[in-house]
């Protein structure tokens, strides 16, 4: 049986050099994430992007990432 849990990220400035993500939690359902999302959204720093939380569904006990990685040069 697949258990699903789900990560809340605040994500600014997405795919630019600049961006910043911060994981706030991971949460045992969809609604609990929207429940952390109205309690963070009034708060120093969020209230000014409170459209960048992205709530990512994900299989507990499974590799998410599973194909390796390159170096790239700087």
């Amino acid at each position: 049986m697949q258990r699903l849990v789900y990560f809340l990220y605040h994500v600014r400035y997405e795919d630019t050099d600049d961006e910043d993500v911060k994981l706030i939690g991971i949460y045992s359902s969809h609604e609990q994430a929207e429940l952390a999302i109205e309690q963070l959204k009034n708060k120093p720093g969020f209230i000014d992007y409170p459209d960048d939380f992205q709530i990512t569904e994900n299989v507990l006990n499974q590799d998410g990432w599973v194909d390796g990685f390159i170096d790239l040069p700087e």
